[in-house]
């Protein structure tokens, strides 16, 4: 399986890259800097020698992969998959954008006219497969190279059954993780809202919090 990665210069998608290309998966990186996504793909090759990770233009990445992962801020998500629709026609997008303002009070969820980053995701690609996870899972677990497991649980959320299963076996994958079916694609407003009550502990507790979901 090819695995793109929309966003795969950040912290959240280099990680998820990271981490699944450690199972055996081909993983490209993609980003509006193509250069930027090649030496964030050599950074992490370079450290952990044999993991199969490229990097390209988003355009690539969402034409290459078999299942595309959306990593990029909420402010130009909308624009990018407007512009990536025809490349992800067909695919299982997984959205993991949390829509979310910050003050002097901290983190706080922002109102999507869709009602969630992942249901907007799917207005803008209806000939996709779209299915929201990976919202919770702290980047510095994923990309930390002393801990073998990342110890949470991640929500699955969509419309298609065949498509979130795919999503929760690719979670599962990594070890510690685990991926559990959240519901509906409608659901995943507070799903993506949740994650600011996180931030809220991490700050805390100077933690990278992540969640389990008891008697499963």
């Amino acid at each position: 399986m090819t695995v793109g990665v929309l966003g795969g210069t950040g912290d959240q998608g280099r990680g998820l890259g990271r981490r699944l290309a450690a199972g055996g998966r081909r993983v490209i990186l993609g980003s509006r800097t193509p250069e930027r996504a090649s030496q964030a793909a050599a950074d992490l090759t370079t450290a952990e020698p044999g993991l199969a990770i490229t990097g390209a233009a988003n355009e690539a990445a969402a034409r290459e992969g078999d299942v595309v992962i959306v990593a990029v801020p909420y402010e130009g998500h909308r624009t990018l998959l407007d512009d990536m629709a025809e490349h992800l026609a067909g695919k299982i997008v997984v959205d993991c954008v949390n829509p979310l303002g910050f003050d002097k009070r901290g983190a706080y969820p922002v109102r999507v006219e869709e009602g969630s980053a992942a249901e907007q995701a799917a207005a803008a690609l209806p000939r996709s497969r779209v299915v929201a996870a990976f919202h919770h899972v702290s980047a510095v677990h994923l990309l930390d190279l002393a801990r073998a497991e990342v110890d949470t649980d991640v929500f699955v959320l969509g419309d298609d059954r065949a498509a979130t299963d795919l999503v929760a076996g690719l979670a599962s994958s990594i070890p510690g993780m685990r991926g559990i079916y959240g519901g509906p694609l409608r659901n995943a407003g507070q799903v993506e809202a949740l994650t600011a009550n996180l931030i809220s502990v991490n700050r805390r507790y100077k933690a990278h919090a992540g969640l389990r979901v008891t008697d499963v």
